[in-house]
């Protein structure tokens, strides 16, 4: 059974850790970036089903890697975290791409999983 991949950008180390460990489970690959430029880097050997990201990252913002994945694909799921309000902004970048606003609880990062396991046929 395929599994679920989540790429997870985030430049705070401790935060970085500790989600990419709420993230990892049955069925899920997690690998996480500290820079919006490393995890673009990576996604040149394939884009994750899930890009989880900050928003607010040294150099390129996770805004500017989400569109750069969702112009390559269309149909990308995409997670924008910030403690920021976002307001319509996430809902223009792409039809799969939903604002988790930080802080946020392990059942909402669970429900957005599931959803997308649902829409892959993962579930």
């Amino acid at each position: 059974m395929r599994t679920l991949s989540i790429m997870y950008v985030e430049d705070n180390r401790d935060l970085r850790e500790a989600l990419s460990e709420m993230l990892a489970g049955p069925g899920r690959t997690v690998v996480s970036f500290a820079s919006g430029e490393a995890a673009l880097r990576a996604c040149e050997a394939g884009a994750p089903d899930l890009l989880v990201t900050d928003i607010g990252l040294p150099g390129m913002s996770g805004t500017e890697l989400a569109r750069i994945l969702v112009a390559k694909n269309p149909a990308q799921w995409v997670a924008m975290c910030s403690g920021y309000e976002y307001g319509n902004h996430v809902a223009r970048l792409g039809q799969n791409v939903r604002a988790l606003p930080k802080p946020f609880e392990l059942e909402q990062i669970e429900a957005l999983v599931d959803e997308i396991k649902a829409a892959l046929g993962l579930s």
